[in-house]
Formats: C-alpha cells, structure tokens, sequence
C-alpha cells in the first residue's frame, strides 16, 4: 500500500521542523512524547533537552558576539574564551543543566540567564506565591510545585522568593488614606505562631495566639477597602487605640460610624481619637452573648423577643420593646435586659438611620466575612513559624482574593443622601461629585 502523499503545506512544516530541530532522534521522541498523551512538561519530557540545548546555543553565541565585538572596537583586544561555568537552573521544564561561557578578560555578562540567576523565566515565582497565598505551607509548595514542573525547590528558596513581597506589604501598610471614610469594621481574628525554644535546634518552643487587628471600610462613594491589618499578641482597647492612631497618622480624620464588637473599652478607644464618629455595637453579637446562657426550652421565644427590640421603628418603639421583655423575662434572665440597658445607645444608634443604612452598620458581619475567608484560605495551617510569616501569608490571601472583599456597597446612592441631611450637611463635603 503507497504512503498517503503530504500536501505543499505540510511538506513546508515539515522541513521547517527539520530546520529548527536537525537531529532526527530527537525529532522522533518529540513525537513520541506528544502522542503519548502526557503532559508536556512531565518528568522526561524531550522538551527540557530541548530547551536546554538550546539555552545553551544561545549562551555561546552571546560569548561569541562580546568577543567579535570587543576585536572590532579595540584592535588590539587578546580576549579569548577560557571554557565554562557549569550551573542548574529551574524552568517550567524542570532543571536545566547550562554551560555559561567564560572569557578571560571576565568581561562577558550573559543576557539569557545571568551569571547569579538560577531560574529561566518561567513563572515559578509567581506560581509559589500564588500556591502560599492560597494557604499552603514552604512544604505543601514544594511539594506541589516538584509535582507541575519536576523542580526541587528548598524550603529557604521558596522563603526567599515570598519574602520579595515585603516590599509591597510595607508600602500597602504605610500609604496614605482618604481624609474621611462612612463606615469602619473593627474586628480581630486569632492565629497561632510558634516561638522558639532556647534548646539546641529550637529545643522548647511553644504556640501561643496572635490577634489579627483588620480594619475594613466604606468609603464616602461606596468603595470597600481594608485599611490594615495589625498583629498583635492580645486583643484589647489599648491595641485599637495604636491602630486608630496609626490610621490618623496615615490621614484618616474622620469616620461618620464605627462598627465594633462587645469588647470592653473599645468605645472610649474609638471617642478618643475619633470624637465626633458614631459608634455602633454590633447587633449580632450582643444577642447571641445576652442569649448564650437561656435554657433550650425558652432560647427561641427569648430571641423573638429581642428581635422587637432592634426592628423597631425608632428608639421609642425599642423602649417599649425592652419594657415588654423586661416583663416577659426579667424573673428567668435579669442579665439579658441589663446588658440591652448598660449599652443602649451604642446598641441603638443605628435606628436613627433608614432601613437601607441600617442594614450596612448594625453588624459587624462585613469584617468577619473577610476572616471566614482567611479561615478558609489557611484553614490547614494549625501554626505559623514567626509572626511575619503570618502576616505576610495573611497579606497574600487577601491581595489574591479581592473580588471578596473589594467592592461596592449595596444600595449605596441612597444610603448617600442620609449625608447629605445629616447633622446639617456637614458630611456631604466627602461626597464625590456627581
């Protein structure tokens, strides 16, 4: 039977082919390897050989252009080459074995793969820090990364390449702020890092908790940021009170509302450095820790109950609703409607506000839904090595997730005009135009 004829095309390709890669075996387990059905960069891929010879072609014709170059701008040059520097680089194709050329005069500086370089440009540092900001610990990276592109990488190497974002998360910490924002979340999230004994090889160590200060904010046009984020080895008032003070010192004057949890003090923290904010106690918290103690039998009547109390119409009506409850409950749970009364302006502040407005400040659920995403991120991690290594993976989950955190407010064009009639128009000057 004759061989079926290659059309003009394909002959063309053909010799193309041939041109570009001469050696016929090679030619073959090229072949071979992309019928095979594997994946291109697989251990033994033909194309690392490939690759690497011709990183190597390169290389020497780099060598050899410095050298006709130097003979043609001096004359006299005796600049010669003087054999090879042998080193591994890592690819996409695995590790590359190059043969940097040498010259005697050591004036020759390779452009493909610099004299201190050790990774062709592939990606593999933007793909490590994308694996670390997913949540995976130096040894799940490692692991993952040997698995995509057949690459040893050290725990210290993939160290040094995350570190490369400390730049980035000093200047993200530092910039400046607007000079007022609509509403800030408050709120702390714990974390475990480990310290190091004072025994040979860290002989000792322990774990002890870390807070995570995150500051997250509306804007004056309805645009979601975090502002920071602060580790710290507790939470408490006096550590908001640093963070508020940073968050001056970086150009934040004013806030219209605060929204925080039950934490003793913060209130005064925040009147301190922000006195003519609102502050408004999150709803959510303040029943389920009122709640937490109410017999199973009572837990759902105790709750509608409540729930009187914080729909109402305004703070007359949440009067009433608070007297009915003290009747209907005060013999079984006196704490309940005393807690209610202790804080009852930072608990009913928001009933001010129209419903629209309401809905965004009577809660502290916005931060926490960014530390639900942290959790997920690094829900394997049990602890983190140092306390910057927490914060550097706690910078690059949330740079690497944005779309959770980073958008509009709801309704926010009528949440607008509670600025514009509030307290005589004087927060209507941060307003955007138009």
């Amino acid at each position: 039977m004759s061989k079926r004829r290659l059309s003009k095309v394909q002959r063309e390709s053909k010799k193309k082919f041939e041109a570009l890669v001469p050696d016929a075996d090679m030619r073959q387990r090229l072949f071979d390897h992309l019928n095979s059905g594997e994946r291109l960069l697989s251990k033994g891929s033909p194309f690392s050989d490939l690759l690497q010879g011709a990183v190597n072609s390169i290389l020497s014709a780099e060598a050899d252009h410095h050298i006709a170059s130097q003979h043609v701008q001096d004359g006299g040059s005796a600049n010669k080459r003087n054999g090879y520097i042998h080193k591994q680089v890592t690819s996409e194709f695995g590790a590359l074995h190059v043969k940097t050329p040498r010259d005697r005069e050591s004036t020759f500086e390779p452009q493909l793969v610099g004299k201190r370089q050790r990774q062709l440009s592939s990606g593999i540092d933007e793909q490590i820090i994308a694996l670390y900001a997913q949540g995976n610990s130096i040894e799940d990276v490692r692991r993952l990364i040997k698995k995509l592109y057949n690459v040893e990488i050290s725990a210290g190497q993939i160290s040094a390449i995350t570190d490369k974002v400390w730049t980035d998360i000093e200047a993200w910490r530092g910039r400046p702020l607007n000079e007022a924002y609509a509403v800030v979340y408050l709120d702390a999230v714990f974390f475990r890092v480990r310290s190091d004994g004072e025994g040979p090889r860290g002989k000792g160590s322990s774990f002890s908790s870390r807070a995570s200060y995150t500051v997250y904010a509306i804007d004056f046009a309805g645009n979601r940021d975090i502002l920071g984020i602060y580790v710290m080895e507790s939470e408490g008032a006096m550590g908001w009170g640093r963070v508020l003070e940073d968050l001056q010192r970086r150009g934040m004057q004013e806030v219209f509302c605060f929204c925080v949890d039950g934490l003793k003090g913060l209130p005064h923290a925040i009147r301190e450095v922000y006195p003519k904010s609102i502050v408004q106690r999150c709803i959510v918290h303040q029943v389920r820790h009122t709640t937490r103690f109410c017999a199973d039998a009572h837990i759902k009547r105790v709750r509608v109950d409540l729930r009187a109390i914080y729909t109402a119409v305004d703070q007359t009506a949440a009067q009433a609703a608070l007297a009915a409850f003290k009747k209907n409950w005060d013999a079984h749970y006196p704490n309940i409607s005393k807690s209610w009364e202790d804080n009852w302006d930072d608990l009913m502040a928001f009933l001010a506000f129209p419903q629209d407005l309401r809905r965004i400040i009577y809660t502290t659920n916005p931060v926490e839904a960014v530390h639900r995403v942290l959790r997920k991120l690094i829900k394997g991690k049990a602890a983190w090595s140092s306390e910057a290594g927490l914060i550097k993976q706690l910078y690059l989950s949330l740079m690497h997730n944005t779309k959770s955190w980073q958008r509009k407010a709801n309704n926010w064009k009528k949440v607008q005009s509670v600025f514009v009639n509030y307290e005589d128009g004087y927060w209507s000057k941060y307003l955007p135009d138009g």
